[in-house]
């Protein structure tokens, strides 16, 4: 594959104000009347932090966005997820995936921003966050992963540990181990952001120097990658309703932030063992967004870096969101890193 194109900035730039960044957009404009969520607030962190050369707009950004995420989280570390355009927060706080995503942007800005009072603020807000824990798997994961990034920068944080072991303690073996090899996924279904689970048994099996469940972790990925790789040898991820076994494929309306997530575990697998095919997973979450995917596509407007909204069997979505464009510009990250490595 040729060099991936670089992330631009200036469409996630042009979605965010002084409070956050919108949600949603209709083709490239902003949605304001739809608000914000502390979801994507938390994505914008992770990339705006692990930039190695930001801008001073996206230091900013970053700025911005640990500020909404400080005014989210709740004294006992539970989060709010949504904002209103007034600034004016909606629904109660919870230990859901808002709580998760945040642990991630905090312990990802704590361990790669280059401000110094951005990864203490960073650091501050992540202690809080981690004195909860959640009922659900994948919440549990995102925090995960946080804790793994932290713990890249501070071994010896105790609160990042404590949360990471606690998730690793919770991750279930899967259900078809002893009875459905074809099927060996820990739900009876696919649903959302499925590839966090294996990139949280990776991150906390090289942390904690558990080799069985880094060594589950990567077969888990590896199967879920082939799972997700269409006849034609582009990906062809789980749609907006899920999928289980049995079920045919190619089906929409599939979501940029499942070939993101892919992206995501596959990087990290990547650093961690040394087979080719987690770079050559990125590079196929690449090309989803370039058009090697079931519509022959491209899911970006590359002038501005905004990623379309979803895959649909007569074509992409053109509004181009933030969790969509924040998808596309994690993976050109990533993709920067792994794509152009020599074989």
């Amino acid at each position: 594959m040729i060099a991936p194109p670089l992330p631009r900035f200036e469409h996630l730039l042009s979605m965010s104000d002084g409070r956050g960044t919108f949600e949603h957009a209709e083709l490239a404009d902003p949605r304001r009347s739809h608000g914000y969520c502390a979801d994507d607030v938390a994505r914008v962190l992770v990339v705006a932090t692990r930039e190695p050369h930001p801008t001073a707009e996206l230091r900013r950004l970053a700025s911005i966005s640990l500020r909404f995420l400080s005014d989210a989280q709740g004294f006992d570390g539970h989060y709010r997820n949504r904002m209103d355009e007034r600034g004016r927060w909606d629904g109660r706080a919870t230990v859901g995936d808002c709580w998760g995503r945040s642990i991630w942007g905090l312990g990802t800005a704590a361990a790669h921003s280059d401000l110094e009072w951005l990864r203490q603020s960073a650091t501050s807000q992540f202690e809080r966050a981690a004195l909860r824990r959640s009922p659900w798997p994948r919440s549990m994961a995102f925090a995960a992963v946080g804790a793994a990034e932290l713990l890249s920068a501070q071994p010896e944080h105790r609160a990042a540990r404590d949360l990471l072991v606690d998730a690793a303690d919770g991750m279930v073996a899967p259900i078809g181990a002893d009875d459905d090899a074809a099927w060996p996924w820990p739900e009876p279904r696919l649903t959302y952001a499925n590839a966090v689970l294996p990139e949280a048994m990776i991150a906390a099996g090289a942390v904690l120097d558990r080799p069985a469940l880094l060594q589950q972790g990567l077969e888990l990925l590896g199967w879920l990658l082939d799972h997700e790789t269409g006849p034609g040898g582009h990906l062809s991820v789980t749609p907006v309703g899920g999928s289980g076994p049995g079920d045919t494929r190619p089906a929409f309306d599939q979501q940029p932030i499942e070939v993101a997530a892919l992206a995501d575990a596959c990087a990290r697998a990547a650093l961690v063992d040394g087979d080719r095919r987690w770079a050559d997973g990125v590079a196929a979450a690449v090309g989803w967004f370039l058009g090697d995917n079931d519509a022959h596509i491209a899911m970006l407007e590359p002038g501005r870096g905004g990623g379309f909204d979803g895959l649909e069997a007569g074509g992409a979505n053109l509004n181009q969101g933030a969790e969509s464009t924040l998808a596309l510009l994690s993976t050109l990250q990533h993709a920067r890193h792994l794509v152009a490595a020599p074989r």
